[in-house]
This record gives structure tokens, sequence and C-alpha cells, in this order.
């Protein structure tokens, strides 16, 4: 490495430590240096004599240090910089401008004019083909951003890329097609790759968003199945009350007519007769009650395409649909999935016929409580007053009630 091109190194180096914003996340050190070095495999490969090739090499280390000035034509910034430099180093004119020509080869959309500049157009655009193409690229987006030249959602900024390394850049020199070509466009291939996968997750979100606006939101759908859920629960809890009443009044009848009855035919029981009346009595009537409470009612079981239609059938119901045909059924159900509102309708009239069953078996329940109460009193009063006035003399002759 010659003396120019080691002290240009140095003077780059410090420059671009010392002397740079911190928001430069791209034009930094690191893109020199990559510059510098994509600069040394180009002339390598496409075999540059020593002096193009130290020219070469101090226009690759000066080519940025513009952006230590501005961000805006920093080529001309850097330029001058490359001028000062030189001139302190007593280089002739003809090779300080040639330096400040190769610099300016970089600027933004210049075609080359030679072999010289192709090389540092290359090398100014090697990171195309590198592994972390994407990552690089990546510090370039967040850059322009944080110095509030431009900004770019990542959908854009690939977006940008994609059309940048499709259509408007290229590699000049033979090496650089040779070598580099195939990084590029398996970058290419890399964005592109992203871009379809961005897009699906953009599909599936829409589509989430979608049926999440067609489908009940989650407030409405807890609120159905909590009261579903209370109603069927107080319907176990009638459904059991019956069922203690039915068996305790059976058991009273039984045993009422096990000992109690046969006992009757004796004419010094007569007394006994209306009491053991009226406690069978109340006993049955309660176990109809019972019985009545929790009978189930038979509907018809069918209903009619005007029916679906017109949204008037339940069809979470099973006693509006036990008799119709599964193809009936599975058209009724997909007509009632595709309709919001009729999906509310039919929750909510199955929530209110429920009530209206649930209301019909406690009023029943609690009638049949109040008779049963209610005989069993009566009973009790009336025993007392037919043992008191109507047998005390025949008290030890009573009929004992087997256990």
């Amino acid at each position: 490495m010659s003396s120019i091109v080691s002290k240009a190194e140095v003077f780059a180096t410090d420059k671009l430590t010392g002397h740079i914003n911190p928001n430069y996340l791209y034009h930094n050190l690191r893109h020199t240096q990559r510059v510098v070095d994509s600069t040394k495999e180009l002339i390598e490969g496409e075999n540059i004599k020593d002096n193009e090739s130290e020219l070469l090499l101090v226009a690759a280390w000066f080519h940025d240090l513009g952006y230590t000035i501005t961000y805006h034509n920093h080529e001309e910034h850097s330029c001058k910089l490359a001028k000062e430099f030189l001139t302190e180093n007593n280089y002739p004119t003809p090779f300080i401008e040639q330096v400040c020509s190769l610099i300016m080869a970089t600027k933004k959309n210049y075609s080359p004019a030679n072999e010289l500049e192709k090389i540092m157009r290359d090398a100014d655009s090697s990171h195309f083909h590198i592994k972390n193409y994407m990552a690089t690229t990546e510090l370039l987006r967040e850059e322009l951003s944080l110095l509030g030249i431009q900004s770019n959602t990542p959908v854009d900024w690939r977006e940008e890329n994609i059309k940048l390394l499709r259509t408007k850049h290229r590699f000049y020199t033979d090496y650089a097609i040779r070598t580099w070509q195939k990084g590029k466009d398996k970058n290419i291939k890399r964005l592109i790759k992203a871009k379809k996968k961005n897009n699906e997750l953009v599909k599936k979100e829409n589509l989430k968003a979608h049926f999440k606006g067609e489908l009940p939101d989650r407030g409405i759908q807890t609120l159905y199945r909590v009261t579903l859920q209370s109603h069927l629960k107080l319907s176990d809890i009638a459904d059991t009350k019956a069922n203690i009443l039915l068996s305790v009044n059976a058991i009273i009848v039984s045993m009422a007519l096990a000992n109690l009855v046969p006992k009757l035919d004796n004419p010094s029981n007569d007394y006994l007769f209306y009491p053991t009346f009226l406690f069978i009595v109340f006993s049955v009537v309660s176990m109809v009650m019972s019985i009545i409470a929790t009978r189930p009612n038979v509907t018809s079981g069918q209903f009619t395409e005007e029916e679906v239609t017109s949204k008037k059938v339940n069809l979470l119901f099973f006693g509006n649909f036990h008799k119709m045909k599964l193809e009936q059924y599975n058209w009724a159900m997909t007509e009632l999935i595709k309709d919001k509102d009729y999906i509310y309708s039919s929750l909510t009239k199955d929530l209110y016929f429920l009530g209206i069953v649930l209301e019909r078996k406690y009023r029943i329940l609690r009638w049949t409580y109040t008779v049963f109460m209610t005989g069993m009193i009566i009973s009790v009063i009336v025993f007392g007053i037919a043992l008191k006035f109507y047998g005390p003399e025949r008290i030890l002759e009573l009929p004992v009630m087997q256990p």
C-alpha cells in the first residue's frame, strides 16, 4: 500500500469517527471500509495498474467524507476535502482532478464514462450482493428517518428496494457481473419472498378483522353463554326439587296405604277416616303437581322455509326441528350462520322461551310446596282433633305406623 493511501485511511478514519453525526447509521466508517475492500477486490479482478489503483483507493476513502459536513451534495464536499488533503501532500493537479472525478462518479444516477469510474460505481454499490443486505438497507432506512430526510414504512422501503435492484441498478465491471450478480439476484428473491409473506400476513389480518366484525363481540358472547348456563342450572334445580317432592309424597302414600287404610275397616277406627283421607289427598295432589312441573311439552318438531327466511323459527331448540330431515336442517343452519342478526335473534328467543318454561316450573313448584306444607299441617291438626274428641277411650287401639 502506497504512503498516500495509508495517509488517506488515517485521515478518513479520524473524520468518520470523531466528526460525524451519530444518526448516520449507514454512511459511516463501516460503509467506507466496505467500499474500500470492494475496490481492492475489483482492482485485483479487473487487473488494474498500480498508479490507477492508488487513484481508486484514495477516492474510495474520501468518497463519503462530505457527510461530515452535510447530507445533501456531499460529493462536492468530499471532493473539496480530497483536494485540500492532496494539496497538502504535494500531489499534482491531474491526480487531484482524477480523484475528484472518481468521487463525483458515486453521485446518484451517474453513468460512468471509463473503466475506473465503473469500478468506483460498483464498489459503492457492492452491498447489493452481500448476504446481510436486508439488515444493511434497514440501517439506511432508519438513518433517513432519524435525519428527517425521508420516512418510509418497512413495506414501502422493501418495495423501493425491489424497484431499485430490478430496474435502476446494474453492475458495470465484468468482475462484478460475473461474481456479484448472483448475490444480488438472491437478495432480490429474498425481498420478493418477504413481500409475499407480508402480503399473506396482511390478508390473514384483514380476514381475521373481517370475521371479527362479523362475529359477536366477546362481551356479547359471554352474556349469552352465562345467561344460558344460569337458566339451565335453574332448570336442573327445579327438576331436582320436583323429584324430591315426588319421592317424599310417594313414600308417604305408600306407607299410608300399607298401614292406615287397612285399619279403617274396623268400626273402632272410624274417627281416623277423615284425617287419613286428607293426608292421602294432599300427598297425591303434591305428587300430581310435581309431575306437571317437570312434564315436558311436545312441539310439532317441524318448520317451513318461509319461517327460516323470515327468521321466525328458533333453530337452536330441538323441539322445532326433531321431525325435519338432516338436509333441511343443514340448509336452515347454513342460512342462520350467514346472518348475525338471525343468530342474535335465535339466541334471544332461546333465552326468552327457556325463561317462560322456568317461570312455569317454579310457579307450579311454589304451589306444590304450598299444597304439601298446608296438607301436612291440616292433616296433623285433623289427626289431633280426631284423637282428642273421638277416640280417647280407644287410644290403645289406634293403628301404629310401621316403619
